[in-house]
């Protein structure tokens, strides 16, 4: 039924959320955030909230990138005792984050299992991602499966994010694959799930923590990456 499959690559392979726990120790050690939080629980908490909420919006497309880089580390190091982050401070921050994020190799239980199934039965694999440009290469080439897909697919080159319809009809345009034949697989039900399923794809969400119930809005629903090899 299928021949190409567009995929997301964070928290759907990569284990996005995992990753940047470890970085965000790292950078927490590095940049000596101690002498501003005794107790360090208090940046790793506010800075996970910061997250959630700015790529929610920059999905939406209401917030640029820029603003993000800078916002996601001005609001936790804001509840720091005596810290004042200015936006060059931040960015800062922000540039050694990233660098340890994008090499770190983890990804979600069963997902090089599942790309080797995949690509073993002849699919065509686009990943289609919102993350940023150079971020996103050194993670696929750190985690072993850039050489999985035959197209990368970022909201930087489409000009636009997940959900909306124009970046799947950029999706459309350099893959070369029909929307007749593609499934969509993602974990998250606003800009994976009812974002392809606007553009008319078929969908399977990876339902990662279930207590997220997706109502319907998907075709398919899984709660592991290998029930993946049921459906195709």
């Amino acid at each position: 039924m299928f021949t190409d499959l567009f995929l997301d690559f964070d928290d759907t392979l990569y284990d996005t959320h995992g990753n940047a726990n470890i970085a965000l120790r790292e950078l927490f050690e590095k940049m000596e955030f101690g002498r501003w939080f005794p107790d360090p629980d208090v940046f790793y908490t506010e800075y996970w909230l910061a997250n959630i909420d700015l790529w929610t919006r920059y999905s939406r497309g209401e917030i640029t990138r820029d603003y993000l880089i800078v916002e996601r580390f001005r609001r936790p190091l804001s509840f720091g005792q005596g810290c004042e982050p200015t936006e060059q401070y931040c960015r800062q921050v922000g540039d050694v984050f990233l660098d340890l994020c994008s090499d770190k190799p983890g990804l979600v239980d069963g997902a090089q299992d599942l790309m080797d199934y995949l690509r073993a039965r002849g699919y065509r694999m686009h990943m289609c991602s919102n993350g940023f440009h150079e971020v996103q290469y050194k993670k696929l080439r750190a985690c072993g499966l850039y050489d999985y897909f035959t197209t990368i697919i970022l909201s930087e080159d489409a000009g636009v994010n997940k959900p909306s319809p124009a970046f799947f009809d950029y999706a459309f345009k350099v893959s070369k694959a029909s929307p007749a034949t593609t499934i969509m697989i993602g974990d998250n039900l606003t800009t994976d799930i009812l974002g392809a399923r606007a553009a008319g794809l078929p969908t399977i969400f990876f339902n990662r923590f279930p207590e997220h119930p997706s109502d319907g809005a998907a075709d398919y629903e899984v709660t592991a990456l290998a029930q993946i090899k049921q459906i195709l």
